[in-house]
């Protein structure tokens, strides 16, 4: 799997968590990998291809966190920046997503910055298994692009958070965000969206909300 993510002639971006400098490899050119075939099928566009803003936030939030031996969760997480983050600061990390290619990303990355443990999975979020287990936290990075994906993922986190546990999700603002809150109440959830922030150092681009999600005990 490593090897083959050479196939997209990946480049390197130094990105800062915290203290940490990750060296991470991304396609160069998102629009490139569309499939015109895979979008009439299931509407996949390649947003796995880049680390956005919301990846950027949310892994600086997970490394400010007590690992203490709690098992994490990513969900559609594309190259995997949060999950990769998680694992190298201790976590018990599991990184998921629908595409293949995406998670070939995720272990070519993950080899080259101290996260050879990540555990990594082909999983639709939308379509959780009975036999998934569950997690202490789960964490997602801009996924609340569609009509239907705020009641799914509120109806997913109810079902993937063990008692007590938290979700951390990441958005840009999206116009379809503001329908999670309620959703995740409907649930039996608590939420609580923190004040949006660039990640840190950025002067511009988009600020990202971070819902936190309780599950109750």
């Amino acid at each position: 799997m490593t090897d083959s993510f050479e196939r997209f002639a990946p480049v390197e971006r130094v990105i800062r968590i915290g203290a940490l400098p990750y060296r991470f490899w991304c396609p160069p050119d998102v629009d490139a990998l569309i499939d015109v075939e895979a979008f009439a099928a299931d509407e996949r566009i390649p947003y796995w291809a880049n680390v956005w803003e919301s990846a950027l936030v949310l892994a600086e939030d997970i490394a400010g966190l007590e690992p203490a031996g709690r098992r994490l969760l990513e969900l559609g997480c594309g190259l995997g920046l949060p999950a990769i983050v998680a694992a190298r600061c201790g976590f018990q990390a599991m990184a998921t997503d629908y595409e293949e290619a995406a998670l070939e990303g995720v272990r070519y990355n993950a080899d080259r910055n101290g996260a050879a443990n990540l555990a990594i999975g082909l999983l639709d979020w939308r379509r959780i298994p009975d036999e998934l287990d569950q997690f202490d936290l789960v964490v997602a990075a801009d996924v609340l692009y569609e009509k239907q994906h705020a009641m799914a993922l509120a109806a997913v986190l109810s079902r993937m958070l063990v008692a007590g546990g938290i979700a951390l999700v990441a958005d840009p603002g999206r116009a379809r965000a503001v329908e999670f809150e309620p959703a995740c109440r409907a649930a039996g959830l608590g939420v609580r969206k923190q004040p949006a922030r660039r990640p840190l150092g950025a002067t511009d681009g988009p600020a990202i909300d971070i819902y936190r999600v309780t599950h109750p005990a």
